[in-house]
């Protein structure tokens, strides 16, 4: 595969697409009055991003080509966009759907330039998962159903 396509695979990960993906999702949710999704859009991949720079990465220190690869932050703010969108978008099957393939693309170039291994990429997926619906899950607790009386 050309270098030239791979770069292009690897766009959806920079900070200059990833900041005004964030920035649409949380005006369609200020706009449809949801503060509480507003709150997700923007706080979810930032504190997805710090926790791993600042955290997860030193912590399980794998370097590649001199810098922290693991897990990768380009597919963390990725992953946790596009899991604040399949949240939140509807229809939800097609919004899945669209997220697997970008993610998908942005996989193949990230591997491809080898900017990181595809455990790197795995592992920023997860993280980006787990920091968006635990934080989903606080702002925006399940209602318990009334028990029945009858």
């Amino acid at each position: 595969m050309s270098e030239r396509l791979l770069d292009v695979l690897v766009l959806p990960t920079e900070p200059y697409l990833v900041i005004p993906a964030i920035a649409l999702i949380a005006g369609a949710a200020w706009y449809l009055r949801r503060r509480e999704d507003v709150i997700l859009a923007v706080a979810a991949p930032v504190l997805a991003v710090a926790l791993n720079t600042w955290v997860l990465k030193p912590i399980f220190g794998r370097w590649k080509d001199g810098g922290l690869a693991y897990p990768s932050g380009h597919t963390v703010s990725l992953a946790a966009v596009l899991v604040v969108l399949m949240l939140l978008a509807r229809p939800k099957v097609l919004t899945a759907i669209a997220a697997i393939l970008l993610l998908g693309c942005a996989t193949i170039g990230l591997v491809g330039l080898g900017y990181h291994y595809l455990t790197d990429v795995a592992g920023g997926v997860c993280f980006a998962t787990a920091v968006v619906t635990g934080l989903r899950a606080v702002l925006i607790p399940r209602r318990v159903p009334a028990p029945s009386t009858g």
